[in-house]
């Protein structure tokens, strides 16, 4: 093995929760030839939140050493739903909708991922044609009593709680992708690896050289305890603008600050290590090196530079409590207008898309999110003239601003 190859190694191995078999990186990458690295992600949700971000910034890892990434667009497993981390069955999805979130994610895949040495496929490619007797083939590979050993069937089995045989079924598919792509490696979070261990047995039952599986740690959402999920809105996107994602980085738990630099930014393991030992002994504060990693994300994803700018703007508000100077401007349509001029200010947050629904901005006007030029508003009836509202930004929390022309 030459000098590079032990670089690339360490490289790979960084930040992984778990290799299995324990020694199979070294020798996978011993064979001499670009590997084949999968990634299998379903569109469930029209994000890729920095919580996928973690596996994707991996698969990169792989490429840039000279291996070929395989991106799966779970279009058929998303619809039947993968149970992993699950009390509950999943609700299922149509297919229109999974079309949909897939041809809104691939954009935000290319903003990670390198366009060399990459394939992307679905896996209805080869799922969608299984007859009865391939169905029935593959389910003979794997026992009840196997499929149950996976902590969540566990839990749900212990306590009663149904699961169907359709969800018995989701590893098997997702272990087949394996199959079908001749995979050599296997990435996704530790809450996949059964289903990263499932590939690897399908593919020896299939006479191919079981895939490596690599695991990386699961990114705690912006709440500090769950997992980052769009469905619990704790998440940051990458497609978020800098703005947004500064903001929303800012509200971490400080005991979080470590896990993003070393999970969602470039910071060199060393360095984050030193991060570490000074915040633990009081040489650095908190607030500071979270500044830091928000900055790191927004470089990141819009460019060097932009996340000194979106602090900036986060400072104006924050610090100096201003209005920002770019907030984006929005017409006030004439339908919105009743008698006299005035506007209902639910229906207003509603147009400007500050709000999704009336229910939602009278909501927010309640808990004294909503500000007109910094001032609250308290009325969630409260009825406003129009020619008092041009020129004057309308806020709902700390990072959505519009004003009013």
């Amino acid at each position: 093995m030459t000098p590079s190859d032990h670089q690339d190694l360490g490289v790979l191995a960084a930040d992984a929760a778990e290799i299995v078999p324990a020694d199979s990186l070294r020798s996978k990458v011993s064979l001499g030839r670009p590997l084949r690295v999968k990634l299998g992600l379903d569109p469930t949700a029209p994000a890729v939140t920095l919580g996928w971000a973690v596996v994707l910034r991996k698969l990169r890892q792989f490429q840039d050493a000279g291996h070929v990434a395989v991106l799966i667009v779970g279009d058929y497993t998303a619809r039947v739903g993968d149970p992993a981390g699950k009390s509950e069955a999943r609700r299922r999805l149509s297919k229109d909708e999974v079309d949909g979130y897939a041809d809104r994610l691939l954009g935000q895949f290319r903003k990670v991922l390198s366009d060399e040495r990459l394939e992307i496929r679905r896996n209805s490619e080869w799922l969608e044609g299984m007859g009865m007797d391939d169905v029935l083939k593959l389910t003979a590979t794997m026992t009840v009593a196997q499929m149950l050993e996976r902590d969540d069937f566990a839990a749900r089995y212990a306590g009663g709680k149904p699961i169907s045989l359709m969800e018995f079924m989701y590893p098997l598919l997702q272990g087949y992708d394996s199959v079908a792509v001749e995979a050599d490696v296997e990435l996704g979070g530790t809450d996949q690896l059964f289903n990263l261990l499932v590939g690897r047995a399908l593919q020896r039952d299939h006479g191919q050289e079981p895939q490596l599986a690599l695991t990386m740690p699961l990114l705690e959402g912006l709440d500090g305890v769950q997992k980052m999920s769009q469905s619990l809105g704790n998440y940051v996107g990458i497609d978020e603008p800098p703005d947004e994602q500064f903001g929303k980085l800012m509200s971490i738990p400080d005991h979080l600050i470590v896990k993003y630099l070393r999970l969602c930014t470039s910071m060199e393991a060393a360095e984050a290590d030193d991060v570490e030992q000074g915040l633990a002994a009081g040489a650095l504060h908190p607030n500071e090196q979270k500044r830091r990693m928000a900055r790191l994300v927004v470089d990141l994803y819009h460019g060097e530079g932009e996340g000194a700018r979106a602090e900036a703007g986060f400072d104006l508000v924050h610090k100096h409590h201003e209005m920002p100077s770019d907030a984006p401007e929005v017409a006030i349509e004439a339908a919105l207008l009743g008698e006299h001029g005035l506007v209902w200010l639910p229906r207003l947050l509603v147009s400007t898309g500050l709000a999704a629904t009336n229910g939602e901005a009278r909501r927010a006007v309640r808990s004294g999110g909503v500000r007109l030029d910094g001032e609250p508003l308290g009325d969630p009836d409260a009825e406003l003239d129009v020619d008092l509202l041009r020129g004057k930004v309308l806020a709902v929390g700390r990072r959505r601003f519009v004003r009013l022309v």
